[in-house]
């Protein structure tokens, strides 16, 4: 049997072989960005990759998601690669669909390639069969929590439960036989200057869907006769901005939003305005708090204009657990790959102030989700564009498959210590139940 040492030679150059048509898998996602659960021609395109690959696989979870599995030369825990599918709507990136302002500003184009770069050093001859257990390649959609009136909508038809990708995964049992996972994002050198950063957090957020319900009138002649639904949010949010000297710094609370929906005509007093809002916060006390300080700031900017609103609550994340033995794992294979003196390992504590599902994931399980700079500009930005590509995409897939070699080699003795260190914050079920119960319908009349 090859040495673990040669099993990684192996897979980096499998890698390296594969270098062009993964970054080709990067740049043709990126110019089909597509928001999340609408990831059609994005999980067809990784679909035929798995394929090219000889990786039989399931698609449709989730509605757009898709899972494979390679399984090793003997039986052992399961690992999952992850990488996601959707991108966000920025109308004025260089790389925005003219029609739907979907555009690839957070580099998600760059992680399915990864993904599958992983799967290209694993697949090579004698890695897999020498290693225990087995690897899942998961591409899940809609980490981007965007598009909400959408999402409750499918909730709604019943074709979610949840309403981002792996909260949905988890719920629908795609994790069920993964004992740990890992991704890597990108990131920009606006943020980090080495080429790997690892550790840290993140917030943890829950979302609002709102709707202002007013009386139409003739905004001109009798206004009077009106309920004015834009008035009542625009009370609603001066009063939510009183909130911010409410909350402590060290809980990392944020607030904001936008509005979707602000009237129909200008000649007509506006009957139904609607708001798409954010709370976020380091725990889960905090979050609560937190909503409920932007509810009562709801009900004041109905009351105000005797209107009504509708406050829909809906669950979004956890705070990021980043598991430490695995982090050490990845963190000298990406030392190899680059030097050690461009890596950064931040605090487990250091929050970024996003928000990621990942988050989620971490609390049933042990994962790791490492950054690899490779672009310029502001996350989520006009400007945010991945420069070097084999920084964003050939790099983080030898250092997951390096990785996944340490982990199943030799019995899986790492992957079992890992598992046995580990304490998860929850089960499964307990998170489900979590989440149900911040899944929150009200109706405030204000009059």
């Amino acid at each position: 049997m090859p040495t673990i040492e040669q099993l990684k030679s192996i897979a980096q150059a499998a890698i390296d072989e594969r270098a062009e048509w993964l970054i080709e898998a990067a740049q043709t996602i990126l110019a089909n960005p597509e928001p999340g659960f609408l990831e059609v021609k994005t999980s067809r395109f990784v679909s035929e990759k798995l394929s090219e690959l000889g990786v039989s696989h399931q698609s449709g979870i989730a509605l757009t998601g898709l899972k494979g599995v390679i399984e090793g030369g003997r039986p052992g825990p399961t690992v999952a690669v992850i990488g996601e599918l959707d991108s966000l709507r920025v109308l004025e990136h260089a790389h925005a669909d003219p029609e739907t302002g979907a555009a690839h500003a957070c580099g998600h184009h760059c992680q399915t390639p990864m993904m599958l770069g992983a799967a290209v050093g694993l697949l090579a001859p004698e890695v897999m069969e020498s290693l225990a257990g087995n690897v899942a390649l998961i591409a899940v959609p809609a980490e981007e929590f965007i598009d909400v009136e959408f999402r409750w909508g499918l909730h709604q038809q019943g074709a979610l439960g949840l309403m981002a990708g792996k909260q949905e995964f988890i719920r629908l049992g795609a994790f069920d036989d993964v004992d740990m996972a890992m991704m890597v994002h990108t990131s920009s050198s606006n943020q980090e200057t080495a080429k790997f950063a690892l550790g840290g957090t993140s917030n943890g957020h829950v979302v609002k869907y709102v709707r202002f319900i007013g009386k139409a009138a003739h905004a001109g002649g009798s206004p009077h006769l009106g309920v004015n639904a834009l008035q009542a949010a625009t009370v609603a949010l001066n009063a939510l901005n009183t909130q911010r000297e409410t909350v402590l710094n060290e809980q990392n609370v944020r607030f904001h939003g936008i509005m979707t929906r602000g009237g129909v005509a200008v000649n007509s007093i506006p009957a139904d305005v609607r708001y798409e809002g954010r709370v976020r916060g380091r725990t889960a006390e905090a979050i609560a708090d937190a909503s409920d300080k932007m509810d009562r700031c709801l009900r004041a900017g109905a009351l105000t204009m005797g209107g009504q609103v509708e406050i829909v609550t809906l669950p979004g994340y956890l705070p990021m657990k980043n598991d430490p033995a695995m982090t050490e794992l990845f963190k000298a294979n990406a030392g190899e790959i680059v030097g050690e003196s461009e890596l950064v390992t931040h605090p487990a504590d250091l929050n970024r102030g996003g928000s990621t599902d990942m988050g989620d994931l971490s609390q049933i399980m042990p994962v790791i989700h490492p950054y690899t700079t490779a672009a310029t500009g502001t996350g989520h930005g006009t400007d945010y564009v991945v420069e070097d590509y084999v920084q964003a995409v050939v790099n983080p897939a030898k250092a997951m498959a390096m990785s996944v070699i340490d982990l199943l080699f030799d019995d899986a003795q790492a992957a079992k210590s890992v598992l046995g260190e580990s304490q998860p914050t929850m089960t499964k079920d307990s998170y489900l139940a979590f989440q149900n119960t911040r899944l929150v319908e009200e109706l405030y009349e204000g009059k």
